[in-house]
């Protein structure tokens, strides 16, 4: 009869256990899941190796700047200066661009960054020579020295999107080299202007 009693106990027991033991994997899944989706938002929103690449780019500089009216002729100079600091903590580089192109007061504001989740850099480009934005894509070669960033803007005269490429290089001293290419005659691409950039 004892015997009896304590089967019964034990089945009772295993009985009332067997939800819990059943949810232990469930719950443990979802904990998991909860901290690998922790860990991609920590790792999206953390500056790293990235942003780091961009540090030489931080800083005053003295910028000669090159225009060129008609790609076949040589390029019209002007100068201006610009101030690149880092902004939200580390987060992006502001660009603030002042000087003269084709001698006409020309400022500039620009905002480049290191997309952590699409492993791309980025740049915003805003200046007083048009009235969009621009927005640039791409990533830099295997020397980590050279970027190459496409973007889109609207054409003028034809109203079309027009394909335009910002090409980066950076010196071991910080200073840098930006090139704005568009499309030229036959549609193909051309350097418009080119900006390099000396640390003061």
């Amino acid at each position: 009869m004892r015997i009896d009693r304590w089967a019964g106990l034990t089945v009772l027991l295993l009985g009332l256990a067997s939800p819990v033991l059943a949810q232990e994997p469930a719950q443990s899944a979802r904990a998991g899941k909860a901290a690998a989706v922790a860990q991609a938002m920590d790792d999206a929103m953390t500056p790293g190796a990235g942003q780091k690449r961009l540090e030489p780019m931080v800083g005053s500089f003295d910028v000669k700047i090159l225009t060129w009216v008609d790609p076949s002729k040589k390029p019209v100079e002007s100068k201006a200066v610009s101030i690149n600091t880092w902004m939200l903590d580390g987060r992006y580089i502001q660009s603030m661009l002042s000087g003269y192109v084709l001698d006409e007061p020309f400022s500039g504001i620009g905002y480049t960054a290191y997309d952590n989740p699409s492993k791309t850099y980025q740049t915003a480009w805003m200046d007083t020579g048009s009235t969009g934005m621009v927005w640039y894509r791409g990533g830099f070669d295997a020397s980590g020295k050279s970027a190459t960033m496409k973007g889109s803007v609207t054409n003028a005269v034809t109203g079309a999107p027009s394909p335009v490429e910002l090409r980066l290089s950076i010196g071991a001293d910080g200073g840098h080299t930006t090139q704005l290419w568009g499309p030229g005659p036959g549609n193909k691409m051309v350097k418009l202007m080119e900006l390099h950039y000396t640390r003061k």
